[in-house]
């Protein structure tokens, strides 16, 4: 059978909900998306100014875990169940900073948990339920890290105002692993669930020696870009991953190779 490459490639009209679409690796993910010619729904708490043709805004805290479900099931009845989602959020408490091995409290360590991983779960969870109601042959997929398939390496922090974070790995790994869980039960409806497990993304305010000690870790000598992330989306988000589900798509230039 002939393929058209062209064709698998193509999502143009699909219908995509961005979770954290405003953020900087979301930003990346939603323009990617509208250049392909998707509808896409940009779900956070905060927005852009600028108006960018097919994509809608809308307000969504993904942190009210206690509103979450119901509030996600009225975004889709409104709006319909999209094609695609993608999870780039990154909700986390006021004491973030504080969820090292020596300052952590369990306090901090559940709410951490509730907000971030348990909102990835069931918002997935409910996007899946819906597009098997639906007859949708969906795509879900989730941003992870490479944090959540190895530890980290405490001495790239070394001489720096940096610590590891021991909810972070916890997760991360999370996320993977019910990737892993979502992709076997869900299979079977035509639903594909996988996550992006991205390296290190640069901030202005990167301690120098981080950054160096970082680079030497990574063959390919850079930091993960957004754009790296949102190519591999749209892979993803289309029928040229028709056979992909239940894997973490590692972008990290090689740190986890070596």
């Amino acid at each position: 059978m002939k393929i058209n490459y062209n064709k698998i490639f193509n999502i143009k009209n699909k219908k995509a909900f961005v979770i954290g679409g405003s953020g900087v690796i979301g930003h990346e993910v939603c323009l990617a998306l509208q250049e392909s010619g998707c509808e896409v729904f940009n779900l956070d708490v905060k927005f852009n100014k600028e108006k960018i043709k097919r994509i809608q805004n809308i307000y969504f805290d993904c942190s009210k875990l206690e509103h979450l479900e119901k509030k996600f099931s009225q975004l889709m009845k409104l709006n319909g169940v999209p094609d695609i989602l993608i999870n780039c959020s990154y909700p986390r408490t006021s004491d973030w900073k504080n969820n090292s091995f020596k300052k952590i409290n369990i306090k901090s360590y559940k709410k951490n948990i509730d907000i971030h991983l348990n909102s990835f779960v069931w918002t997935a969870k409910i996007t899946a339920d819906n597009m098997k109601k639906k007859n949708v042959e969906g795509s879900i997929i989730l941003l992870s890290s490479i944090y959540g398939l190895v530890g980290q390496d405490i001495s790239i922090y070394k001489d720096t105002k940096m610590t590891e974070s021991m909810t972070y790995s916890v997760i991360k790994g999370g996320i993977n692993n019910f990737t892993r869980q979502m992709a076997s039960y869900y299979g079977k409806y035509n639903i594909r669930v996988n996550s992006i497990c991205p390296g290190g993304i640069k901030e202005k305010n990167h301690n120098k020696k981080f950054v160096k000690k970082y680079l030497d870790k990574v063959p390919l000598k850079r930091f993960c870009r957004p754009s790296d992330i949102a190519a591999n989306v749209l892979f993803l988000s289309s029928n040229a991953s028709s056979y992909i589900t239940g894997t973490m798509i590692v972008i990290d230039g090689g740190w986890t190779a070596i």
